[in-house]
């Protein structure tokens, strides 16, 4: 098995497109059941791996408590890997039709109430250093468009359209989508360009956010300006730039937004995961009920 999992690995990395992160996902996953396979079983011709050999794997994990959600991922890289070897022709059936794979409770997404968010950008003293008004921006963007902390980081000065009003932001497997933004946010964004120019050094002229240094954002410093600003105005245990991109659907589905409308706005490929966000948008109707109704 071990010598098809390249071969996949490069059909996810070049022509599905999936994120870095995302393939090294599977490609662990399915060097760890070829080495289970080879420790418990030796050397098994990829034909010969039977719905027996994945049970007893993910028996194994279940003994080493491996929660569900971690199980459930595994089972689809394995369905993804055995779907790919029928396509190629290296198999006529999958060993994943004989797996059922176990039902997990989806949790309902944590998001930031619209007074705190609104406490933010307005109560919130940010500091006038570059770092304080890169920091504000990058919160306003993530609350005002949805954004994933990836597209945040690579949203590139060219694709603001100052005359629609709108972001083109690369998303998951290299998809391009439109949001629209607010007169105010396309000023910021033209005020925060210009301020640029007047860094020292080098300065990256394709990325929209810099440090001072002039060099993009990365990762760990965008989590750690989100979760430090988020502490000053919520108690929520979760602090990241997925929680603002949780609040801006949310706040959208209880504001009235069209379902459809949401799932274009996230750059969700499927409304089953744009679905998560009417459960909060119930929960909503059925507080003001409650509260409103003199029968609730």
């Amino acid at each position: 098995m071990e010598g098809a999992i390249p071969p996949f690995v490069n059909f996810l990395r070049f022509e599905k497109r999936y994120s870095t992160h995302t393939v090294i996902s599977y490609e662990n996953d399915l060097k760890q059941f070829s080495q289970y396979l080879f420790q418990y079983f030796g050397t098994v011709a990829l034909g010969d791996i039977s719905a027996a050999f994945i049970r007893s794997w993910l028996a194994s994990l279940k003994d080493k408590n491996l929660s569900s959600r971690s199980i459930i991922r595994k089972i689809s890289s394995l369905q993804s890997f055995f779907k790919y070897q029928i396509r190629t022709g290296r198999l006529t059936k999958s060993p994943m039709a004989q797996i059922n794979v176990p039902k997990m409770s989806r949790r309902l997404p944590v998001f930031v109430a619209e007074k705190e968010l609104g406490a933010l950008f307005s109560h919130v003293d940010f500091p006038q250093t570059w770092q304080g008004i890169t920091d504000r921006l990058m919160l306003v963007l993530f609350y005002n468009t949805g954004m994933r902390l990836s597209e945040l980081i690579g949203l590139k000065e060219n694709k603001i359209d100052r005359g629609n009003r709108t972001l083109k932001v690369l998303g998951k497997g290299n998809k391009e989508r439109i949001i629209p933004i607010s007169q105010q946010l396309i000023d910021d964004l033209s005020i925060y360009i210009e301020g640029k120019l007047k860094l020292d050094g080098t300065v990256d002229r394709d990325f929209l956010l810099v440090r001072e240094n002039g060099r993009k954002l990365y990762a760990k410093y965008t989590y750690l300006a989100v979760k430090k600003y988020l502490s000053l105005i919520t108690t929520l245990e979760k602090k990241s730039p997925h929680v603002l991109r949780h609040s801006f659907a949310t706040h959208l589905m209880n504001g009235g937004a069209d379902l459809n409308a949401v799932k274009e706005l996230l750059g969700h490929t499927s409304l089953a995961a744009t679905q998560i966000y009417t459960h909060n948008s119930i929960e909503k109707l059925k507080d003001i009920h409650r509260r409103a109704h003199p029968k609730a």
